[in-house]
């Protein structure tokens, strides 16, 4: 059986979730801003025919927010999360195989479906944005790497309202030679690079490439999405994430500190989220890495400290962790500097499973705290993050993220709920 792959795709996903909640942004211009409202993280259309690139620091943007009266919002993660939740949880019922790729984007597989998939992907749309008001763009392809392309000229191309099935269609190779090589799916800066310097500036162009030079160049992973383009497919769907074998918690604070009890409820805070991704994957961890350092834009008073403390036997334990987050951070701190970014990693990553105790069954943490952490878990996934969390990580938080423009989280919090008003 010949796969069918379909790639949904959320339009501007985190301008769409601030403008269901207020429909007087649509159709102006919008931007969503990075942690500590510092750079560029997501653009409305509008914004995007302004030439604003992503990443962009917002202060170097100031002339063009004033001319155009660009709308500048904090990136509410609570919200994005919730309506991907409910975006990926309609997408479902629609295949009997998913992979969710990101927080705006699934693969579904429409193998062996006896449907019109343009009508059907079209009706997947008009679900999502009746039930949740995102607008989304689905791509259909023999394989992952051709959806993604199909997705892409679905969404230059008004036409097509929405959804463009690639499959089979006889001027294939006119969409390939309108893709840019730098954007094909997998190809990276660097590779995009080498790969122009040869004269293949399309994906057009790298299709008829030779394969072993192409694996040469750029490794077995090149050539899968070579022969991904030209409608095979080699990158098959995974069911759940592949789990991580590094997981990293780090922000910059909202303003510089030099007191080191802010550090302990950062790095405590910041342990606490990476411990929860780590029980999600059912893994256990033997170092944590700690990580404190100043701004690096600065003439004078520089610093930047790093450790790596390594645990007895492998945990997923948040107390147990934030006591090894601690003891680097003695061993980095050094006073009079003022602090403005810290951090934890943890690395040499096991499954749960695989864990095997020693003669005399050495653990770190009991069966009641670790089913206690599960279940502030369950918690914090029913009712939002930090709806249950560790006293070591403050509850004030004043080094917490500067999100001046942040808007409620209205549909994870009771005194957020959108309040409707008779006319």
């Amino acid at each position: 059986m010949r796969p069918i792959i379909a790639l949904a795709d959320c339009n501007n996903f985190y301008v769409s979730c601030e403008r269901v909640f207020d429909p007087r942004l649509e159709g102006k211009p919008v931007i969503v801003l990075s942690n500590n409202d510092g750079c560029v993280v997501a653009r409305s259309n509008e914004v995007k025919a302004l030439g604003v690139p992503l990443g962009k620091p917002i202060f170097e943007c100031q002339d063009l927010v004033d001319k155009h009266h660009i709308l500048l919002f904090s990136s509410n993660y609570t919200l994005y999360a919730d309506m991907s939740q409910r975006v990926m949880s309609i997408l479902d019922e629609y295949t009997p195989e998913m992979e969710r790729y990101s927080i705006d984007e699934a693969f579904l597989s429409l193998s062996g479906m006896s449907i019109d998939r343009t009508e059907y992907s079209r009706e997947i749309r008009e679900t999502v944005k009746r039930s949740t008001g995102i607008p989304v763009t689905i791509g259909i392809g023999p394989s992952k790497t051709l959806a993604k392309v199909a997705n892409k000229i679905a969404k230059r191309t008004s036409s097509l309202r929405g959804v463009f099935d690639i499959t089979d269609h006889p001027k294939i190779e006119d969409y390939l030679a309108q893709i840019e090589v730098g954007d094909i799916w997998g190809v990276g800066y660097r590779y995009s690079e080498m790969l122009q310097e040869n004269g293949i500036k399309t994906a057009l162009d790298f299709t008829r490439a030779d394969d072993i030079w192409v694996q040469k160049r750029m490794t077995i992973r090149g050539l899968m999405t070579l022969k991904e383009l030209r409608g095979e497919p080699c990158i098959p769907f995974e069911d759940a994430p592949p789990p991580k074998k590094g997981i990293i918690s780090s922000k910059g604070f909202g303003i510089e500190t030099e007191r080191k009890d802010d550090l302990k409820e950062a790095l405590a805070d910041y342990t606490a989220q990476a411990a929860f991704k780590l029980r999600r994957q059912k893994s256990l961890c033997s170092v944590i890495q700690v990580f404190i350092q100043t701004s690096m834009f600065k003439a004078q008073g520089k610093y930047a400290g790093g450790i790596s403390v390594r645990l007895p036997v492998p945990t997923s334990d948040t107390g147990v962790l934030t006591q090894a987050a601690y003891q680097g951070l003695e061993r980095v701190y050094r006073s009079g500097y003022a602090y403005r970014k810290a951090g934890v990693m943890l690395t040499e990553i096991i499954p749960e499973s695989a864990f095997q105790p020693d003669l005399f069954g050495t653990t770190l943490s009991s069966e009641k705290k670790i089913n206690l952490l599960h279940a502030m878990d369950a918690l914090n996934t029913r009712f939002g993050r930090k709806t249950a969390q560790m006293v070591a990580a403050g509850t004030l938080k004043l080094w917490g993220m500067r999100r001046s423009k942040l808007t409620p989280r209205y549909t994870t919090a009771w005194e957020d709920l959108p309040v409707a008003k008779a006319c």
